[in-house]
């Protein structure tokens, strides 16, 4: 419901689409009989935040519901934000045109360390105060989410409440209390003594943080009603969860314009440098029958042609022999597409080419990650040089004319012999396509090869390992492009600066909540985009704060040192992340899941059962 006040700005911003709501399948509901507001905020652009399964699950999952509606937030992009400002009009929710501090739950799902200068951007812009202290009434409560909750303590200051884990079931138990607190015209102190008692609430002002002279810290000691250490939540049978029959279809192309379901959560793999291989741990799979009949209904109640099957890797998934062809039955009749997003080297089978064939054929995504056998086993990556040409050639005989191949730079262990070895295995990539008597004729091949800066992040075997310094990254792109020797091989890498950045937030602790509010008082925010990220307005705030980045990015930490997220459970235990990390310094793999259990202790959150057993 566009009000006036925006409708007036939309011809001076480019874009206006993304602020005018009333897409296909969004929900409008009665303000006045609803018990609950909720503004689900994606702290990023409308183009990424619809993209993001995780809202469209929780955002119907709310609106099911008849005493409460959730509507949607996006960060204004800087055109609109400026006419916001000038115009004095507040950030406001898509569906209803109200402003931000209309609402009683204001959700933020953190999904990348450099969107928490937009958090508060956010919250400026919708006229709620930036630190939860001086938030003083029952409501808004302010609640973040999503993988960055693993560590929030770098945002602590600023949330009442995070949610570490998974989503579905804690949300509505969450909303149910908060309803009840304010029929009862509770404090917020009152409210969120109950909410900490709640598994899979955490509550940061429940906990003091004490520090050793040496900036590490020395207690994190809980009061109130807070628990010790708080446990993530998770969904046990994601058959019988909650899981949405209709998308909101935007009105502009976003990143990831189709239709997705989940097949699987979790991963058997065990790569030490992947944080989400380890917080989403155990291991658990949809039936084929029902991933099959939602991603139908998905394409029927949207129109969208295409159908993406989501997961950490897809080609993991036990019963994908069954489900591709049971798709595609549906799929290939009325030309839909389905998009297989995360395929492994070493089980990419010539059944399944077979079957994609049949409805895809543009390029191929693999990650071997690293240059050599011996830092691919360092990080457990478990793919042989073999099964990467292999797989090539396959999909060359295919019909494929493209590959991107994903690697790292600034892996543990990593020489510069290794960077060298992305080189030649891209090329042996392109040698690949050439020996295929089959190929195309009077078409090339390319080879996209994308190297990301490694970041350690919590929860990973590599989580005490130092980050590489911008200036050792900077080499070692260097010494990659001096051995690329064709065109045929195209080069990409993240900047080493936003890496630095993403690298202190990821380990952080609460010292860097005065840093992310200086730097955004000098005006930093969209630091995830090259264009408006300002370098030299994070080094000064770190200056004037008082705090050293490298710190947290480029130390090594002892394995007995109490780290900022310790009070937080994933299910991994402490013991198997140090000798995983043991393993990769002598170059030692560790077999999947599958293949055997490693006992990383992830199942004790699910009743002691795992999917990959």
């Amino acid at each position: 419901m566009l009000n006036r006040a925006v409708e007036r700005l939309l011809p001076h911003v480019q874009k206006p689409a993304r602020y005018t709501g009333g897409e296909l399948n969004s929900v409008v509901k009665d303000a006045s009989k609803v018990k609950l507001r909720y503004a689900f905020c994606f702290p990023d652009s409308y183009e990424i935040g619809m993209s993001h399964l995780g809202m469209k699950i929780l955002y119907s999952l709310v609106n099911e519901r008849d005493d409460a509606w959730c509507e949607r937030v996006f960060a204004p992009w800087v055109d609109m934000e400026e006419e916001m400002r000038k115009n004095h009009v507040p950030l406001f929710a898509l569906e209803s045109g109200d402003a931000l501090d209309k609402f009683d739950l204001i959700g933020f799902t953190l999904q990348y360390e450099l969107s928490y200068s937009n958090v508060l951007n956010m919250l400026d812009l919708g006229n709620i105060p930036l630190r939860s202290k001086d938030r003083t009434s029952l409501t808004p409560i302010v609640v973040g989410g999503g993988p960055c909750a693993c560590n929030p303590e770098p945002l602590a200051d600023f949330f009442d409440i995070f949610l570490p884990g998974e989503g579905e079931e804690v949300t509505n138990e969450l909303i149910d209390l908060l309803i009840e607190h304010k029929e009862k015209g509770s404090t917020k102190l009152e409210f969120l003594r109950e909410a900490a008692k709640i598994e899979g609430v955490y509550v940061p002002a429940f906990y003091d943080v004490a520090y050793h002279e040496d900036g590490t810290i020395a207690s994190v000691t809980p009061k109130e009603t807070a628990p010790a250490r708080v446990k993530k939540r998770i969904i046990s049978d994601l058959d019988s969860v909650y899981y949405p029959d209709k998308f909101v279809v935007p009105f502009v192309d976003i990143v990831h314009d189709r239709a997705v379901t989940e097949v699987f959560r979790g991963c058997i793999r065990g790569c030490r440098f992947c944080q989400a291989g380890f917080i989403y741990r155990p291991i658990r799979e949809k039936k084929s029958e029902t991933v099959n009949h939602q991603a139908k209904c998905l394409c029927e109640t949207t129109g969208y042609d295409e159908v993406s099957l989501c997961s950490l890797s897809t080609s993991d998934y036990s019963q994908v022999e069954k489900l591709i062809p049971d798709m595609l039955s549906w799929a290939v009749p009325e030309k839909i597409n389905v998009s297989l997003p995360s395929l492994r080297v070493d089980n990419f089978s010539e059944e399944l080419m077979e079957e994609l064939k049949k409805v895809r054929k543009s390029g191929l995504t693999f990650a071997p990650e690293a240059g050599t056998q011996r830092l691919r086993d360092a990080i457990n990556k478990n793919v042989t040089e073999e099964e990467v040409l292999r797989t090539s050639a396959q999909a060359f005989r295919g019909g494929w004319t493209a590959v991107k191949l994903y690697f790292m730079m600034g892996l543990p262990t990593e020489t510069l012999d290794d960077i060298a070895g992305i080189a030649e295995l891209a090329q042996k990539v392109v040698n690949e396509f050439y020996k295929n008597p089959d190929k195309p004729k009077g078409k090339g091949v390319t080879v996209s090869v994308s190297v990301a800066s490694f970041v350690p992040k919590p929860f990973t075997p590599f989580q005490w390992e130092p980050q590489d310094t911008m200036e050792q990254l900077v080499e070692k792109q260097k010494h990659l492009l001096e051995n690329v020797h064709t065109h045929k091989i195209q080069v990409s890498w993240h900047q080493s600066q936003t890496s630095f950045l993403e690298g202190v937030f990821a380990r952080g602790d609460r010292k860097l909540c005065d840093v992310i509010e200086s730097a955004w008082k000098k005006g930093c925010k969209f630091d995830g985009w090259d264009e408006f990220f300002l370098f030299d307005k994070w080094t000064e705030a770190f200056t004037e704060c008082g705090v050293d980045p490298s710190f947290y990015s480029n130390r090594r930490r002892d394995f007995n040192e109490i780290l900022p997220w310790d009070h937080l459970d994933y299910g991994i235990r402490k013991e198997f992340l140090i000798a995983e990390n043991k393993k990769a310094h002598e170059s030692v793999t560790t077999p999947n899941c599958r293949q055997k259990c490693s006992a990383c202790g992830a199942a004790k959150l699910n009743g002691g059962h795992c999917d990959a057993k």
